[in-house]
């Protein structure tokens, strides 16, 4: 039997998937993962914003499959960045030309100022390297420093992959005429239930019976292949591991060095207003400076084409720093929206969610990188596969976790009709 943990997108379409018997355990009291959606009061909330970009147009039926037509929501994205009290459209090193004439000009100056040789140490020294001193001190930085909540020299050159918005010289001179600001997720669909639809879409594929709510892995004997519950002991032939992967690690009895595996926490705001805002247009908008306490508002309102304001309001946390009371950042937020100008004197908080994410954003290095991959090698040989976002301990996005999950049942059912 193949023993899954973790009822999110992953686990879930890796039963989907395979051919073998399984049992997935989910120590929550409902499947989703982080794609668990709040719905109450009118407004409709994902645990943070989850919005699907489909490159597959297999996947995307696959997941869209059991919803109407009429309950996705197909949108174009508009997303800006809040600097010194301007929009400025994104990614920001494309976008230069619509600052203020001295930012534009620092900029630029130090734009082609800049000694791109190719080659670099860390995340930070590629932005520096690549766009100049003045694009990466105003917002490449400071927005990611507050995103990771960390130094983000720690973090490796590709630690966001293909997600980050790369431009060459030509590409950002060309934009000042013509704006292009093409990026992989131009374009989403968004069920107007939330994210939570897309999981309920997917476990059409899988039978309900064999998903096991609040049931939470205590310990696993490779050696043995016996896992350890809060309710019973169980034996697997193959075990599809979706929690975070140092907590695997530690269930697994292996020993390992816990700096490999750092990460942040995302303290999110979902938050309902008894009235629209005034920007009707954006997806969400960035906040790269420290005035303010989020990185990132996004507009569930604008999206769903409600008429009452609804935001997700994100605010990245060291992954070392301890929070007492997660309600006491939420005066300063509210705070921070008024100053941004998203809030009115006139509007009203009607109701609002505060969700903890931790594990949120993993951060990549040489160390993770070469962990991850000595480790899975050796879960390997007892038949232990960790896979997903935080299974694998990396940056994707939820179809490359799908994609994941279908690759490795393809390899398992093979292996067992070989047998």
């Amino acid at each position: 039997m193949d023993i899954i943990i973790g009822a999110g997108v992953t686990g879930i379409s890796y039963a989907g998937f395979t051919s073998n018997d399984y049992l997935i355990l989910e120590r929550e009291k409902e499947i989703g993962g982080y794609c668990r959606t709040i719905k109450r009061g009118g407004y409709i909330w994902d645990f943070s914003g989850h919005f699907f970009h489909f490159r597959s147009q297999d996947i995307k039926n696959r997941v869209c499959e059991g919803i109407a037509k009429d309950e996705l929501c197909v949108c174009k994205k508009r997303t800006q960045i809040f600097y010194k009290g301007l929009y400025v459209d994104y990614p920001f090193q494309k976008n230069i030309h619509q600052l203020e004439k001295q930012d534009f000009i620092d900029c630029l100056y130090d734009l082609f100022k800049s000694d791109d040789t190719g080659s670099y140490s860390s995340f930070k020294d590629m932005v520096i390297k690549k766009y100049g001193k003045s694009i990466a001190d105003k917002f490449l930085i400071p927005y990611n420093e507050k995103l990771y909540a960390c130094d983000i020299d720690n973090l490796d050159v590709n630690a966001m992959g293909r997600f980050f918005p790369s431009a060459n010289r030509m590409e950002i001179i060309s934009n000042f005429k013509k704006s292009d600001n093409h990026s992989y997720n131009d374009n989403f669909e968004y069920p107007k239930g939330g994210a939570i639809e897309y999981v309920k879409s997917l476990m059409n594929y899988v039978d309900k019976e064999k998903v096991s709510l609040q049931e939470e892995v205590v310990k696993i004997d490779i050696h043995k292949k016996i896992l350890v519950t809060n309710k019973r002991k169980l034996h697997f032939d193959n075990l599809i591991s979706t929690m975070p992967f140092p907590f695997l690690l530690t269930k697994c009895g292996i020993d390992f060095d816990a700096s490999c595996f750092s990460s942040n926490k995302v303290l999110v705001f979902n938050i309902g207003f008894d009235s629209k805002g005034g920007d009707v247009l954006n997806s969400w908008v960035y906040f790269p400076e420290r005035d303010f306490v989020f990185y990132r508002v996004g507009y569930y309102d604008n999206i769903l084409n409600t008429n009452k304001m609804s935001l997700y309001v994100e605010i990245g946390i060291s992954g070392n720093q301890k929070i007492e009371a997660i309600e006491s950042y939420f005066g300063q937020v509210v705070a921070d929206l008024k100053k941004a100008g998203i809030v009115n004197s006139r509007q009203r908080v009607v109701d609002y969610e505060a969700i903890l994410m931790d594990p949120a954003y993993v951060h990549i290095n040489h160390l993770s990188i070469n962990a991850v991959k000595a480790y899975k090698d050796l879960l390997g040989l007892y038949d232990i596969y960790s896979i997903g976002r935080y299974g694998s301990w990396t940056y994707c996005s939820i179809e490359d976790n799908i994609i994941e999950a279908h690759t490795l049942a393809d390899s398992l059912n093979r292996n067992r009709l070989s047998i």
